[in-house]
This record gives structure tokens, sequence and C-alpha cells, in this order.
């Protein structure tokens, strides 16, 4: 019924460059930045934490100029436009229509995350999930007093697949309730098929499991690839719930607003419920402002971003090809977080889970060497000891300089 995304083509000539709206630097030095201040030295070069080294769309500041000159700044209520905002992008862009009294909001994708299991689940109830994934994930299924029940996604080829006859062994297990998918997928960059999609919401609907899925990248979609709605899909549409932000398609994560899309009614009142026992009920007014302008007006800086990062994601893979070709690059679909097997630079057994406590890590010694910070595989489970995940999106500069390190620290081992 329906057709596998087409691999784009990642040889011929890149994008255009410079482009203005991403190649000027930006300093994020001083400015209390997590991504810049993480650490004193001078040589930073930080390529880890999920926020971009770009400036959000123009509309969006304009949007918070007129916000910041109103000068108060008190308690908020999420308003109709920002709601109509949402829907109507879903609707055009993704082809997924739902109504505004299926929305909640709350102050971002990790705390809907904790309030939808807080919402669906007992203490001791397993979660499904498909590693290696989020690390929040493992966090908030944690906190809620759940276990994470892990189903290792199969590497294939530059990509990552479903097993499907794991995830069916899984669900299968009665104190399995919920399945908490990443569509698209963080830190392996799937951007899952709607056959895909499919299967997995049959093994769902079979074993009676509650499926949430966090969207946050979904508008992050590199050109020749098409996301699809877990929720739009049309055995789900009364059932999935949803978990949506322009935090990170626009860089405005900071601003605080998230949206749960959640079409079952006495589900929704619970959920509800947990966003007001969690105390994250009170939005930013900043995010609102943002957000309903970047989903009113923001659609022609994102497909310039997009263009952008396949531009640095084409960078990255030809300087591994010709520096590093032993260094297996996982196949960008959406994001801008490339998975890197680095496991032949590690010594003893390549990707042994049980040295994933070693110190110090590839990660950190690569930091110690050289001040590039990336993220370690094994954050994101057993499954990723020994890749890095790299966040790309930065001026090409900034880009070139960390490969140019990442070489030279290679070379030192």
């Amino acid at each position: 019924m329906y057709s596998m995304n087409p691999t784009p083509q990642t040889d011929g000539p890149l994008p255009a460059s410079p482009d203005p709206l991403f190649d000027e630097p930006v300093m994020r030095r001083g400015t209390d930045s997590a991504k810049w201040n993480s650490d004193s030295r001078d040589d930073i070069l930080p390529l880890w934490v999920a926020d971009m080294d770009f400036r959000t769309a123009p509309p969006i500041i304009d949007a918070l100029r007129q916000r910041v000159q109103h000068g108060i700044f008190g308690y908020v209520s999420v308003p109709a436009a920002c709601d109509q905002a949402l829907i109507n992008w879903c609707a055009r862009r993704h082809n997924w229509s739902f109504p505004a009294e299926h929305i909640l909001h709350t102050s971002g994708v990790v705390p809907a995350i904790s309030a939808v299991l807080r919402a669906l689940t007992r203490p001791g109830d397993g979660v499904l999930v498909q590693t290696p994934v989020y690390n929040c994930f493992f966090s908030s299924i944690r906190n809620m007093g759940c276990r994470a029940i892990t189903s290792p996604l199969r590497p294939e080829g530059d990509h990552y697949v479903m097993d499907f006859e794991d995830l069916e062994q899984r669900a299968a297990d009665p104190r399995t309730t919920v399945m908490l998918l990443c569509n698209p997928h963080n830190p392996v960059s799937r951007v899952w098929t709607p056959d895909e999609l499919e299967r997995l919401s049959d093994i769902c609907r079979r074993h009676r499991l509650a499926l949430v899925s966090d969207e946050i990248h979904g508008d992050l979609v590199l050109p020749g690839y098409r996301y699809t709605p877990c929720a739009s899909l049309p055995g789900n549409q009364g059932s999935c719930i949803t978990l949506l932000s322009a935090g990170k398609a626009f860089n405005i994560a900071g601003l605080q607003l998230a949206f749960i899309v959640c079409p079952e009614p006495e589900t929704r009142r619970r959920i509800d419920k947990a966003i007001n026992i969690h105390e994250v009920c009170d939005v930013n007014p900043f995010g609102v402002a943002a957000s309903t302008a970047a989903y009113t007006h923001g659609e022609e800086w994102l497909k310039r971003l997009m263009i952008y990062l396949q531009g640095n994601y084409r960078e990255l893979c030809d300087f591994f090809s010709r520096h590093l070709p032993g260094l297996p690059v996982t196949r960008l679909e959406g994001s801008y977080l490339v998975w890197v097997d680095c496991r032949s630079l590690l010594p003893g057994p390549a990707g042994d889970p049980g040295r994933a406590d070693a110190e110090p890590s590839l990660a950190d010694r690569l930091f110690n060497a050289t001040g590039l910070r990336l993220n370690g595989g094994e954050l994101y489970g057993a499954e990723g000891y020994g890749y890095l995940r790299w966040n790309i999106a930065c001026p090409r500069r900034l880009l070139r300089d960390a490969l140019d390190r990442f070489r030279r620290f290679v070379a030192s081992l």
C-alpha cells in the first residue's frame, strides 16, 4: 500500500554556499548557552547537545521583538491562534488533520513523555523502546517507576531497520503496556516509512500497547525523504498519542512549549491531570509567540535550513570517505544528528557493551585531546557503545574545523 522512502544521492556538487542565514557565525560564548558554556577551556567546539548554532527564522525574531515591546510577561494561556497555526501546519505539510480539542500544552517534549507515562502506566510496567534511542526516554521511564524494555534496531547496510520479530515477542509480555516511539529516530536518524509504522502499530494494537510517538524532529527531514506522523495512519487516528514542538526545527527549544495531541477523551483527561501533578502546566509567553510565528511564517526558512544541512552532511560524508574510510557513517534521513560507527577505534572487542562503563570514554578522550565535544553512543543504550553522535547544525566553517580535529585525533591513536 505504501512505498519505501527513496535513497537520496549524496554525491555530486554540494548545495550553494554560503547562505547568509546559516554561514554567518554567531558568538554563543557568554550567553549562558548550555552547549557552549559547558566547559571553561578556550578551544571548546561543541557539536553535542541538539540545538543549532543558527539564528532562528526572522519572522520568529520579529514576533518575539513585538512581544518584548509589550513589556508585561505574566502567566499565559495558549491562544486558539497558536493551536490553529500548528493544525494548519500539520494539515498542509504532513496531510494530518486533528481538532484543537485534542491538544494539550506543556513546557517541553520530555515533560510531556513523563506526564503521558504517569497517565498510562503503573509502577513496574514495561515501556517498549527501540535502542539506541534518545537518552531521556530512559530517565522518564525510570522516574515513573517503570522498566525500559529494549528492542534493538538492526543495522542494515548504511541505515537501521526495525526488528519486527523481536518487537512482537517483547510486546506480547502482558507487563509491557506502552510503546514509546521516536519518529524520526534519534540518534540513528531514520525517517520511518508508512509501511514500517503500520507494522509497528499493528503489533501495538494486537497486544494492547498504548502507542506514544515523540515526533519533535518531524520537520527536520532531508530532501528525498518524507515524514509520516504515526497518528495519521488510518488505524491510529483514534489512539496514537503524538508529542510535538517547534523547538528543534526552529531552534527555539529554550522557549519551552510543546504540544500533546491525544484523540481519546478519557486518556486526554488523565494526561492533563498528570501535567498538573508534575507542575508543568504553565508555559512561556515567548514560546507561544515563537511557535505561532514558526508554524505561520517559517516554511521558507526551514526549506533553506534543510538544504544547508544536506550540504553539511555531504561535506561530512566526503571527508570520512577520503580521510577516515574505516569509520562508517549512518545514512542521515532526518534531524541534524549524524551517527558514526567508531568501534574500530576502541581497544578490545569492537562494540562490547560490557566495556560501556570504561573510563575515559571515547567521547571524553576526544574532548580532552582536541576540545571537540560529541555525544558518546553509550548514552543511548548498550547498542550505542563505540558510536559517536555528531550535531552538524552549525556554520560549515565550524564543521570543517571539527572534522579536522577529529581526523588528527584518530591519527594520534
